[in-house]
């Protein structure tokens, strides 16, 4: 435990290598596109309300509102706002996402505790990823139950307030022990089975864990942090400042769930291979993974559409992509998507569970109205760390998820605060624009 403690509280930006800050720069700027174009949906709106009116101050700004909370309503806000549109990275091991809780809440006490240096900022944003990474990994290993990244995010989310806050040693395990113990253990699979604006628990996950770290501050006791200090989870902590989980995110280039973009690709691939036009499909059968086959609401909401595999799988061979107006009332009025995901057929392949979560495939085979069976190779989603996509990708993706919200000036504006993926991101000017 000392040598965790150690490392959230003594590790410096010249500690970290070279890569992991490239992938810091990169994680950073993907997330806050996601924000931009997630402030838009009608989650966003009511959860800002929400903060505003129930967890009220003027420490922390919630983004792209021009509204203030406290640190704690401002962590829920902006972590539920990001969640809204199901497109920011991912980690496989951890099942779930870190930056999505762990940019808010750090953000919110930085914000509040005036602490918003640039170089400490990005620090405490790659020790959270790789403290994050692995309270993922050791709560999935020692728990039965599949929670919502929100659990380990709220632990995570702590630790990094502790460093902010400058607490010691015990007022460190203390937070870390409250978060776990009061974080949400919400069921993920139930938010699969039906969709609604639950998501993935990441916003409550960075306001428990915001909460967590000011109790202890004040002397809350609530130590020990099960999934960081039980002797049975000491495998997952012992390369802590060695292996850099930083560079194993996932990006995700389309708005819906991770598990059904390897079905998205697959389909994408065989229509332009065979030059299929929407009209020569008949049916498209699609075998993955068990947890991709409960992907199977039909889409009303964008809810539903995000963590609907054959609502994406159409969408992706009617229009060639998936991007925001997909899976907004443009895409969800759309009879053409909705006829062609009642032709989309999802079974279970024993052979892609065994991979899983460290590999996320799906095969799909196109029936053509003349009968042909086109099949294609097993398929994984394109953005994954072993073939990372190039920093001119995400800052596309970024301009598109910004322009949602922002003129270009304004996306330029934020580009350049944001380092443009190669440089330490100007902190104070990038809360300014958002």
């Amino acid at each position: 435990m000392t040598d965790i403690i150690s490392y959230l509280h003594d590790t410096t930006w010249q500690d970290i290598p070279k890569q992991a800050k490239h992938s810091a720069y990169r994680s950073l700027m993907d997330t806050i596109g996601v924000s931009a174009a997630a402030s838009k949906t009608r989650l966003s709106e009511i959860i800002t309300a929400h903060a505003v009116r129930m967890f009220g101050g003027d420490q922390s700004g919630i983004w792209w509102s021009g509204n203030t909370a406290s640190p704690v309503g401002a962590a829920l806000a902006n972590g539920m706002t990001i969640d809204a549109v199901d497109a920011h990275d991912g980690q496989k091991l951890t099942k779930g996402h870190i930056g999505c809780g762990l940019i808010p809440g750090l953000l919110a006490i930085a914000q509040a505790e005036g602490k918003l240096n640039s170089e400490e900022i990005m620090t405490a944003l790659v020790i959270g990823y790789e403290f994050g990474a692995r309270a993922g990994i050791s709560l999935h290993a020692s728990v039965k139950d599949y929670h919502t990244s929100g659990a380990w995010i709220a632990v995570t989310v702590a630790a990094i307030g502790a460093r902010l806050m400058g607490m010691d040693a015990e007022k460190t395990r203390h937070a870390m022990g409250i978060a776990e113990y009061h974080g949400p253990r919400s069921q993920m699979m139930r938010c699969i089975d039906f969709p609604t604006m639950v998501k993935d628990g990441s916003g409550w996950g960075a306001m428990s864990g915001v909460s967590a770290a000011y109790l202890a501050a004040d002397g809350f006791t609530g130590a020990p942090a099960i999934s960081v200090e039980a002797d049975g989870v000491s495998q997952y902590w012992s390369d802590l400042g060695q292996h850099h989980y930083m560079n194993e995110q996932y990006i995700k280039l389309y708005p819906v769930c991770r598990w059904a973009q390897p079905a998205v690709e697959a389909v994408l691939g065989l229509v332009k291979q065979h030059a299929i036009t929407p009209d020569q499909i008949a049916a498209i059968h699609v075998e993955s993974f068990d947890e991709a086959v409960r992907l199977c609401a039909m889409a009303e909401t964008t809810e539903e559409a995000q963590y609907s595999l054959p609502f994406s799988v159409a969408a992706a061979a009617l229009r060639g992509t998936i991007g925001i107006s997909e899976i907004s009332d443009q895409g969800l009025k759309d009879r053409d998507i909705q006829a062609m995901a009642r032709k989309v057929r999802i079974t279970h392949c024993d052979e892609f569970n065994a991979c899983f979560p460290r590999q996320r495939i799906a095969r799909v085979t196109i029936q053509t109205q003349d009968g042909q069976h086109l099949v294609s190779p097993p398929t994984e989603a394109r953005g994954d760390p072993e073939e990372a996509v190039s920093d001119d990708i995400i800052r596309e993706k970024f301009r598109n998820m910004a322009r949602q919200r922002c003129d270009d000036q304004h996306c330029q504006e934020l580009e350049q605060a944001l380092g443009n993926c190669q440089n330490l991101p100007d902190i104070d000017a990038l809360l300014r624009l958002m």
